[in-house]
Parts: C-alpha cells; sequence; structure tokens
C-alpha cells in the first residue's frame, strides 16, 4: 500500500503533468492555425479554451477523494489564529497549515477533491514566477525608435489615461453597488475603496491577441507602438496604482469615508513606490555588468538570474517588482546588451521569448482552469453587467479626450481610425487576472475575481477575434515595412527628431556622450566628448573595445578618414569631429540599430485607405 508522500508525489506529478499537456496541446493548435492561417483565433484565447474543458473534466468527472467533519471539533485561541497546528489524534501528533478563514455558511462546500485542491495555486506564484519574465521580455525586446517617437502620447495614456479609467470604472461600480443593495442583491460590505481598487484591476490593458495579428500583419508602426507601449506602462502603473488605493487609511471611526490627509498619503505612496521602483529597476540593470564573454553560458546564466532578481528584490524593499523588472528590461537592452557576446544576445534573447511565451499561456490555460476549480466564485449579473459597461465607458474617458489634447501638440496626429482602434483593443489579460486572484478573502474580492475572469474571457475571444474584421473596417494600413514607412513619412529621420520627445532628446544627449562611454563599448569615446582637462580620466573610462567597434561598426557614422585622430595607449583610431554628427542624428542611429524586423508568416492583407496617415 502506497504511503501519503508517496500518493501526495504521484498527485503533484500528475497536476503538473496536466498544465504541461495543456500547453503542448495549445502548441500543436497554434501551428495547425499559422499553417491554416487561422486568425480569428490566438493562442491565448485557445490556452483558455483547453483550461476550460480540463476544468470541466476536474470538476465534475473526478469523484471526491478527502473528507471532512460536518461539524468541526471547537477550540478557543486567545491570540488568534496560528500559522500551523499541532493537533494530537489518538497519541498521534499531526501537523497542519492555515489555508483562510472559511464563512460559516459555505461550511458544507469546502472543497473534498485533492486534485482541485492542489491544482489551485498560490498567487504569489502568478507574481513571483510567471509574471517577471512576461514583464521583462516587453521591456527587453521594445523597438526603441517607434516607441520614443510617441513617447509623450504613450505616458499620457499611460498615467492620465490610467488614472482617468481608474475612478471612471470605480465610481460607475459604486453606483452599481448602491443599486444591488437597493435591490436586495448584496449580502455583504462592499466599500468604495473596494471599487476604486476594482477600476485599478480592470485599467491594465493586456492586448497581446491584437498586437500579436498586428505584427503578423505588419499593421502601420506608430498605431503598434502606441497600443504596446501603453499596454507595457499601464501595467505598471496599475499595479502602482492598486496598491495606494489599498494604502488609502483615513483616520476616525469610518475608515472608507474620503479624508484629504489619507487621499495625499496614497498619492505620496503611488508616486514613492513607482519612483523607487523605477530607480531600483534602472539602477539593477545599468549595475549588470558582464565579463564573461568566453564564457557564453555562464554569461547568460549571471544575466537571467540578475534580471530575475531585480523582481524579488523589489518586492522584497517593499517597492513594486513590475514597475522595477520592466524599467530593467528597458536598461538592459539599451546598456548591458552591448556588452553581451554575440552567442550571448542570441540566447538571451530567445531564453526569455520562450519563458514569455510558456508563462503567458500558462497564465491564460489557469484562467480556464480557474473558472471551475475556483471555490469561492460570487456570480453576480447586476455587477456583472455593470462592469462591462463600465470598462467601456472608461476606456472612452481614457482615449478619446486625451488623443484630442495630444492632436493640438502632435505634428503627426492620431487619427478617428486609430482611436476607434485603440478603444477596441482596449482587452483584459494575465495582469488583471494576477491582481484579482492576489486577495480572494473577501466576498468582495471574490466579486471581483469572478467579475474579472469573466471579462478576460469575453475580451480576450471576441476583441481578439475581432481584430481583422475591425482592421477592415476602420481601412487601416497593413503589409506596411517599418522602415519603407517611416521613409515616405516626409524624410524619416528628419520626422524622427521633430516627433521624438524632447525630454527624450535632452536625456539621450547626455547618455550618448557620457553613459554609453562609460557603460558599455558603444558610443563616442569621452576623450571626444570630455573637455580636453578631462583627458586623463576619458582615457581611464573609456575602453578599448569602444574605439575599436567605433572602427569596425560605425563606418557610416564617419564622414572621412581625416575628421579626427586620437590614440589610446599604442592603439590609433578615427573618429568623428563636432560637426561631422549631431546628437540628433546619433539618436536616430542609436533607435535604428538592433531594430527586430515584424516578420510575416502568413499572408499580408492590403485594405482600402480611405484616411492616409
Amino acid at each position: 500500500m502506497d504511503t501519503l508522500p508517496e500518493l501526495n508525489h504521484r498527485q503533484d506529478s500528475v497536476n503538473l503533468l496536466t498544465f504541461i499537456l495543456l500547453l503542448t496541446l495549445t502548441i500543436l493548435t497554434i501551428w495547425l492555425f499559422k499553417h491554416r492561417r487561422v486568425r480569428f483565433l490566438h493562442e491565448t484565447g485557445l490556452a483558455m479554451i483547453y483550461g476550460l474543458l480540463v476544468g470541466v473534466i476536474l470538476r465534475y468527472g473526478i469523484p471526491a477523494t478527502s473528507y471532512h467533519h460536518k461539524t468541526p471539533p471547537s477550540c478557543v485561541l486567545t491570540e488568534g489564529p496560528s500559522s500551523t497546528l499541532l493537533l494530537n489524534v489518538s497519541g498521534k501528533l499531526f501537523e497542519y497549515t492555515l489555508k483562510g478563514e472559511i464563512n460559516s455558511r459555505e461550511i458544507n462546500n469546502v472543497e473534498q477533491n485533492d486534485m482541485l485542491r492542489k491544482v489551485t495555486f498560490d498567487p504569489e506564484v502568478f507574481f513571483n514566477i510567471l509574471l517577471p519574465p512576461i514583464i521583462f521580455h516587453a521591456g527587453y525586446s521594445l523597438k526603441k525608435r517607434h516607441f520614443f517617437r510617441n513617447l509623450g502620447s504613450i505616458i499620457t495614456y499611460a498615467f492620465l489615461g490610467t488614472a482617468i479609467s481608474c475612478f471612471v470604472i470605480g465610481n460607475l461600480m459604486y453606483g452599481v453597488v448602491k443599486l444591488m443593495q437597493m435591490v436586495g442583491q448584496l449580502s455583504e460590505k462592499f466599500y468604495y475603496t473596494d471599487c476604486l481598487f476594482f477600476g485599478a484591476i480592470l485599467s491594465a490593458t493586456d492586448p497581446v491577441t491584437v498586437l500579436a495579428i498586428f505584427t503578423e500583419l505588419h499593421v502601420d508602426v506608430d498605431l503598434y507602438a502606441l497600443l504596446f507601449g501603453e499596454s507595457v506602462m499601464n501595467d505598471a502603473v496599475a499595479i502602482v496604482l492598486s496598491s495606494s488605493i489599498m494604502a488609502y487609511q483615513p483616520s476616525g471611526a469610518n475608515t472608507h469615508m474620503f479624508d484629504a490627509a489619507a487621499f495625499f498619503k496614497s498619492v505620496g505612496v503611488f508616486l514613492g513606490i513607482f519612483s523607487g521602483s523605477f530607480a531600483m529597476g534602472a539602477v539593477t540593470g545599468v549595475v549588470t555588468f558582464t565579463k564573461l564573454h568566453c564564457f557564453p553560458l555562464l554569461e547568460t546564466a549571471l544575466f537571467f538570474l540578475m534580471s530575475w532578481s531585480t523582481f524579488l528584490l523589489a518586492e522584497a524593499c517593499g517597492f513594486t517588482g513590475v514597475v522595477a523588472v520592466l524599467f530593467c528590461g528597458i536598461t538592459q537592452a539599451h546598456y548591458t546588451y552591448n556588452n553581451l557576446s554575440e552567442e550571448s544576445t542570441k540566447r538571451t534573447k530567445q531564453l526569455f521569448e520562450v519563458l514569455h511565451f510558456l508563462a503567458e499561456n500558462f497564465i491564460f490555460s489557469y484562467m480556464g482552469l480557474a473558472l471551475f476549480t475556483f471555490q469561492n466564485h460570487v456570480f453576480s449579473p447586476i455587477f456583472i453587467a455593470g462592469a462591462f459597461i463600465a470598462i467601456f465607458i472608461g476606456r472612452a474617458c481614457n482615449i478619446y479626450p486625451l488623443t484630442f489634447m495630444l492632436n493640438l501638440g502632435r505634428r503627426h496626429k492620431i487619427t478617428g481610425n486609430f482611436q476607434h482602434m485603440m478603444m477596441f483593443s482596449g482587452l483584459r489579460g494575465a495582469m488583471a487576472f494576477a491582481l484579482a486572484i492576489r486577495d480572494t478573502a473577501t466576498y468582495a474580492r471574490q466579486m471581483m475575481f469572478t467579475t474579472t475572469l469573466l471579462i478576460v474571457f469575453f475580451t480576450v475571444w471576441v476583441f481578439g477575434g475581432g481584430t481583422t474584421p475591425m482592421l477592415s473596417r476602420l481601412h487601416i494600413r497593413v503589409g506596411v515595412d517599418p522602415d519603407q514607412d517611416l521613409q515616405q513619412s516626409a524624410e524619416g529621420r528628419s520626422k524622427t527628431r521633430q516627433e521624438s520627445a524632447w525630454l527624450f532628446r535632452l536625456w539621450y544627449s547626455f547618455d550618448h556622450n557620457y553613459l554609453k562611454p562609460i557603460l558599455t563599448h558603444s558610443g563616442p569615446p569621452l576623450t571626444t566628448t570630455l573637455p580636453p582637462c578631462c583627458g586623463p580620466l576619458a582615457r581611464c573610462l573609456t575602453s578599448p573595445q569602444a574605439y575599436q567597434q567605433l572602427r569596425s561598426n560605425d563606418s557610416d557614422v564617419i564622414l572621412t578618414d581625416g575628421d579626427l585622430s586620437l590614440s589610446y595607449g599604442d592603439t590609433a583610431v578615427t573618429a568623428l569631429n563636432g560637426a561631422g554628427s549631431t546628437s540628433e542624428e546619433a539618436l536616430e542611429r542609436e533607435l535604428d540599430s538592433r531594430e527586430q524586423e515584424l516578420l510575416s508568416h502568413g499572408t499580408r492583407l492590403v485594405f482600402p485607405i480611405e484616411d492616409p496617415i
């Protein structure tokens, strides 16, 4: 007869095998869809469907395997519940761990199926293991040229737009809660701060389905940059915003009324957490030095561990790991990438791409599974219907008014069809799910989780599947070569210089002339940018590789061999003089370098153009 540890080991193996088979089935179906050029269902929606099917089987196809007493034994604790409990049963001591509080009315609904209990993961698994590679890959694979061309608009949508969406959804849902109380459909307390927290959760967009189709069809690069940049940044803003709302604690007897001091304290918490997380991620990315060029395996392993540790370090220090690892990825792509060996650059890109793919599809598979395996769902038709209406109104209040304001200062306007597509592309996904499942202890949080799950299903399946028809209906260009498009839009380089955020251009001049030469082997040697009096310091801080790369890789930058001659030790090199290349031209070259082309594995569709971009 198998012992209890052996049975648990086998059951754990079966649970993990279930998820691996789900991912395997998803990958094989994706291959079939790509082969048949099917675009109405994305891989994430497919993973959710398979998760739903497995959840139905686990819920209704497997009998109960454990039992509990209908009348649990009672005891009195003077200091509250303990994390572990030692119980003496017939002279034998057994250790039990705390799972959480159970409502007395739901005592008969405690899950009796061991397999269902074990496939329900600890929410921290999502935050500490599955989210970091997804967020890091978004920052590490960022297409800088088009991102920085639209940086001002992206920041506006991400920060101001997310805040607007949060408060619009929160206030509308508070009205829905009051309506539910009036008709007797609300049995537990649901506070205004709970509604705002729900608004912050649903403000995190994740248009992964739409972006994948954009990539395959080569949709206009500016539209892609706006959607991708907004989704990357607003995930970070939403998680910090939710933390700030939870930190809202008014003084006095009623802790759920408005209090000015508590409000400004929450604003301070938001600014402190975001700026601290940003600084920690950027600093960690900058100090990720790798001097292991001769051992690419060790170099890649060190790079991977430093990247992942950024997330955990931020969480351990009370900051937000999502923000930290995002900016760590952006910083490492800008600095550390230039110091990696050629083999390590390929390995790191492929490694994080695979981890991102597996983690994202695992989360969406688990979403489908959770609809049937989660024990405390609260389905409220009024709340669910109100939430759907609220997210559409919140998205509209985000996109249209802010775009009107942005177009007042943009040379390259965000056209009406772009605005409608951005409105349509406000899907919810992994971040909203992870925020909702992190705390399901109260009745209000359980209702939020159930509603969030249904919203993710609907937006991924309906909006994700309707992306291609919507592109055709809005007459948005597809089949666009990003480099050709840039040149055809009135002298590509001057366009980039004009429309790149002015703050970024100022920062870039400092970065290109001073930070890049110190932290990487690229950029102009410090001997060409620092004053002559700093010559010894410049020669000390500039590596010989910088001179070698200047000669071998930047031949298109150098005007003539006689512009400026420098010497470093016994090595003579040729560099640029001040008139040969401005910092804005260097900006354009930097944004063009290492740009990953959008590859199409299907056919290109060309729709009629009514509104030229």
